[in-house]
């Protein structure tokens, strides 16, 4: 079963194909990181019209990789949401049009379960039950994963998500968009003493997040502070660290609250190194095992939609004959794949 997976929720345009037997087949991605970079954040007209001119050309690219052809596809997995919603109808209205044309099924994926799924793309993958730390640019959750759609949301940001916090610090620092990496490399340079940003949420029980407050408190320090290069890293290095200590802690709470011996962590932020080496640190204290995807896919792609498509798919799961996008989905909505009337 060969699956194309198409990914438009934002700004960049993912393009895959997975099979079965022989796993990924071909992956291409179109970044619009130059386009949106001189405003400083993703513009979502423009984000659509670059979908608009990439989807086609980029699966034709992605068929001659993998030495196919259109005819030779079993379905179409396209990214139903979360995400901009005109982003998202390109990868709709392509993926449905291809599906008539060539009379094959196609189903909208979720994209955070789609990155859920993403580090079974690796030589080795995680087996269920695990938990999952999904942080991008729109959520933070911690998910407790029994298998494909047994999801339970264990806790969330009340606020701001974690990439979101990196984005708007790294802007009050006057760092290029994307704010993340850039972050990150600045903070390498910092003092850790210098400053001390708070945990939020940590002193009171429960697995929530929140970061509105941190963020709040590293304005303020801005404002007040000198901004010479040494004390513009401090402040980074500060921040970087709140953060991948909230989630660290979080992450030792819920590895004893619910005896799961596996977390896995995806989204943007999953790429982040200090996070990285701080959550397998973490893990092995605990007794338990912690997996990323590669890093190409942390950030949106199109494999890993291939991929939730091709699981659901397989399974027999099917969607009516519509162009119908979700731009806010939440992720307890969903459920484990079921087949279709009739299918």
């Amino acid at each position: 079963m060969t699956i194309l997976g198409i990914e438009t929720s934002c700004d960049e345009t993912g393009i895959a194909l997975y099979d079965g037997q022989h796993g990924l087949l071909a992956h291409q991605l179109h970044s619009q990181v130059d386009t949106h970079a001189v405003y400083g954040g993703v513009v979502p007209e423009l984000a659509s019209r670059d979908h608009i001119q990439r989807v086609v050309p980029l699966v034709g690219e992605a068929l001659a990789e993998a030495g196919l052809t259109r005819n030779d596809l079993s379905g179409i997995a396209y990214t139903r949401g979360p995400g901009l919603a005109g982003a998202l109808l390109v990868g709709a209205s392509v993926a449905r049009s291809l599906g008539w044309a060539l009379d094959c099924p196609v189903l909208g994926v979720h994209h955070m379960e789609a990155h859920l799924l993403a580090p079974m793309l690796e030589p080795t993958p995680p087996a269920f039950p695990f938990l999952a730390l999904l942080v991008s640019g729109g959520h933070t959750l911690l998910v407790q994963v029994a298998g494909i759609g047994r999801y339970e949301v264990l806790g969330e940001s009340v606020d701001d998500a974690a990439g979101e916090a990196f984005d708007k610090t790294a802007k009050l620092l006057g760092l290029p968009y994307p704010g993340g990496p850039q972050l990150e490399r600045l903070a390498a340079e910092g003092d850790p003493a210098r400053f001390q940003f708070p945990r939020p949420m940590t002193d009171r029980p429960g697995l929530d997040f929140s970061f509105s407050g941190l963020k709040t408190a590293v304005v303020n320090t801005v404002r007040e502070a000198s901004s010479d290069d040494a004390t513009r890293a401090a402040i980074a290095r500060a921040f970087q660290d709140a953060v991948v200590d909230t989630l660290a802690i979080k992450i030792r709470r819920a590895l004893r609250q619910t005896g799961v011996g596996t977390v896995v962590v995806a989204g943007g932020v999953g790429a982040n190194g200090v996070l990285r080496e701080r959550l397998r640190d973490v893990a092995a204290a605990e007794g338990a095992r912690v997996a990323y995807p590669r890093l190409a896919f942390c950030t949106d792609n199109g494999a890993m939609i291939a991929y939730s498509g091709y699981c659901r798919l397989q399974a027999g799961q099917r969607d009516p004959e519509t162009v119908d996008v979700r731009p806010r989905w939440p992720m307890d909505e969903l459920r484990a794949p079921r087949p279709a009337a009739g299918a």
